[in-house]
């Protein structure tokens, strides 16, 4: 008999609401969820994929220890308390010797990530970090500076908006289903879209207004389109008196970057920029300069981002209709989120975080995520303490920590390396230990709240029973604990129990979940009073164009604009991004997707390439200070003639897992480790390569 369960996809960090149908124990069909708006049955190719993943024979089977030297694939298999036994005595002698900061922990984020950061605190480390770091540290960083709220605790409301503006953000091949969904409504509803990126993308063919911006370049923009708003006062009048402060200060700063000045820097014509302004100034405050998810390119990428929410607030678009709002939780109408084992009471800590994140050296990234990119520079330096082990939750350092090399370096001085994980990821090939975790189909996990406009919870229910050898990570982390003595801070002994743990208070049950999948706190949209009624988290109750945060730290808000420098003689800005097809780097291997887009493609200008001597498909060597690979090249007018472009997540070194094994280049191995050293995120676009023929 056939049998439909509501769950969560997890084939990336979106976790769209999901239908699967199930029969004789099998996933017959998955689709997005029909009772949840926005999502109506649809789903991403990734998402559809998971099918392939559950009966996927190369993904982790059993528990592994390493019998050869790291990275050599000798591995034996093992029950599972021989190899939990395992990890728990060689960290107990690490803890023993050299104190609880000596662990890390990077994870991507999860459901279970409040479980990660309950083991490490009960552990007495301060070092769980987390991938979001090498994503978008400076917007978290940049919203903070504005508004007190991170990124995450902003909402975009696609649906009605009038004018979006995209800055690289290749949007419909993003992650989000229900948010382009709801734009393209949008859209055939006359929605206006302004898509900006050194190269022609799938977004870019949808939009209306497409700019081939000078690369690194954006800020530049962002500053001209200041300037053009307070020059002919195109801003909100109201809201920004209301609710902004610093104004006189911002426009005094703009006053030199003028359209034309604008124009040497981006290459974008200077009638343009006005042109653009006048237009979407007349659909304020509905209009979007969107912030972006992976803001993470250049060294003035706290600079760039506040520009954007800079913009928004000048249109009077934050906390209306068609822009932005900030997510409501369930604390305003009365009710209780799902609980967390984070709120326990946990010994104090006194070492600071190996990543220095929250001190005076490293002050302002959010301490919640870190700054994973720091990691091997304080293996390497023992700075401020040895990192003795580390645990890799999801997490891949080895291709996405700029410096690949480097990395692997700082992975050699380790005494204990665990990855929990569903794949033969580069990470889990140099670990020590691997501990597979059951996939998204196989586990019912933690409760998703999922606050917003209206707040709500969502539930990952197993579907089918685990194929392999395999636990939940939630379960995994409380197993280590209880061999270490630390099972007081983990109250459950399966997930049902967890999540039942989870909901108490909330006035809701898990069989509330059955019949739709989620459950609603309300069924209206909130949207706070924009006259009187918005609670910024500033120290000013405003948005603080002037910015305490910044400005105690010791930085600038506005600080001098450095002009971008073309690329050296015979040399490339590297830029990187991402498809519909594949998720970071960790679906290059899946049988379906790996078939459709096996492979990178380094994208160089034809003309460049011509000149060059390389034609459209043959081989090229790219290489920078830090490492070099072959890949066939794209030649094409579809990029900016100073950058090269490639996917990011190939190249992995991984021989159990043969579909992607040493297919395409791994971007991070060409990468300098640069950061914003202010906003906290890796400057991914700042490293330049060379490109030659392959003869």
């Amino acid at each position: 008999m056939e049998k439909e369960i509501f769950s969560l996809c997890f084939m990336c960090s979106v976790r769209c609401p999901i239908r699967v149908l199930v029969k004789d124990d099998q996933v017959k069909w998955i689709e997005g969820n029909p009772h949840v708006a926005g999502m109506e049955g649809s789903l991403c190719p990734k998402g559809a994929a998971g099918i392939a993943l559950l009966n996927d024979h190369q993904r982790l089977q059993s528990p592994m220890i390493r019998t050869g030297p790291r990275g050599s694939g000798q591995w034996r298999k093992a029950s599972w308390d021989e190899a939990l036994d395992y990890v728990a005595e060689k960290l107990k002698a690490i803890v023993e010797v050299h104190g609880p900061e000596s662990v890390a922990m990077g994870e991507r984020t999860n459901l279970a990530t409040h479980v990660s950061k309950t083991f490490m605190k009960a552990l007495g480390s301060p070092n769980h970090f987390t991938h979001d770091a090498l994503c978008k540290g400076s917007v978290n960083t940049a919203a903070r500076s504005l508004f007190g709220y991170t990124d995450a605790q902003i909402g975009v409301d696609y649906k009605n908006t009038r004018h979006m503006v995209l800055y690289g953000r290749n949007f419909y091949e993003s992650l989000e289903v229900k948010g382009a969904k709801a734009f393209s409504e949008a859209q055939e509803n006359g929605a206006k879209l302004t898509y900006i990126d050194p190269r022609v993308t799938v977004t870019a063919t949808k939009a209306d207004r497409y700019w081939m911006i000078r690369p690194g370049t954006d800020l530049a923009l962002n500053y001209a389109l200041i300037h053009i708003i307070l020059k002919e006062r195109l801003y909100d009048e109201a809201y920004v008196n209301r609710w902004t402060t610093g104004l006189g200060e911002l426009r005094d700063f703009v006053q030199s970057f003028t359209p034309e000045w604008a124009e040497t820097e981006t290459g974008i014509p200077a009638t343009e920029l006005v042109d653009m302004v006048r237009e979407i100034s007349r659909e304020k405050p509905s209009v979007i300069f969107h912030y972006g998810y992976r803001g993470a390119s250049h060294t003035n990428e706290i600079y760039m981002r506040r520009s954007i929410f800079i913009l928004n607030a000048l249109m009077g678009s934050v906390e209306a209709k068609g822009g932005l709002f900030f997510k409501k939780g369930p604390g305003l109408l009365g009710k209780k989120p799902a609980r967390k084992l984070t709120e326990q009471t946990f010994p104090e800590i006194k070492a600071p975080r190996f990543d220095k994140a929250g001190t005076p050296e490293f002050p302002l990234p959010d301490t919640n995520h870190g700054v994973a990119q720091m990691l091997p520079g304080a293996i390497l330096n023992d700075d401020p303490y040895p990192i003795k082990s580390l645990f890799v939750f999801r997490f891949e350092p080895l291709m996405s920590i700029p410096d690949t090399q480097n990395t692997r370096r700082a992975l050699d001085k380790l005494d204990l390396i665990v990855t929990i994980d569903i794949n033969y990821s580069d990470i889990a090939w140099y670990s020590d230990v691997i501990l597979p975790e059951s996939i998204y189909l196989e586990r019912t996990d933690c409760v998703q709240q999922a606050n917003g406009l209206k707040p709500q919870m969502f539930l990952r229910r197993q579907t089918v029973t685990p194929r392999y050898d395999t636990r939940p990570g939630a379960m995994i982390l409380k197993q280590i604990a209880e061999r270490m003595d630390l099972g007081q801070y983990f109250p459950y002994e399966n997930m049902e129990e967890l999540v039942r743990w989870q909901l108490e208070g909330t006035g809701f049950s898990m069989e509330d979940f059955d019949p739709k999948g989620f459950v609603a706190y309300g069924d209206q949209q909130i949207f706070w009073d924009r006259k009187d009624g918005i609670p910024f988290k500033t120290p000013s109750g405003k948005i603080e164009f002037v910015s305490s945060l910044l400005e105690d730290a010791g930085f600038k808000s506005f600080p001098e604009y450095e002009p971008v420098a073309p690329p050296p003689e015979n040399r490339f800005r590297l830029t990187i991004g991402r498809c519909a097809l594949h998720t970071h780097m960790s679906t290059q291997n899946n049988p379906y997707l790996n078939e459709i887009v096996p492979e990178n493609q380094l994208w160089i200008n034809a003309e460049r390439a011509g000149r060059m001597g390389i034609g459209d498909g043959t081989w090229v060597k790219v290489s920078s200070d830090h490492g070099e690979g072959n890949i066939r090249a794209f030649a094409t007018d579809l990029i900016h003639p100073e950058a090269v472009f490639m996917l990011h997540g190939y190249g992995h070194q991984v021989q159990s897992a043969r579909r992607s094994f040493e297919k395409g280049v791994n971007d991070s191995l060409l990468m300098a480790n640069i950061s914003d050293t202010i906003g906290g995120s890796p400057a991914l676009h700042e490293t330049f390569v060379r490109v030659d023929p392959v003869f």
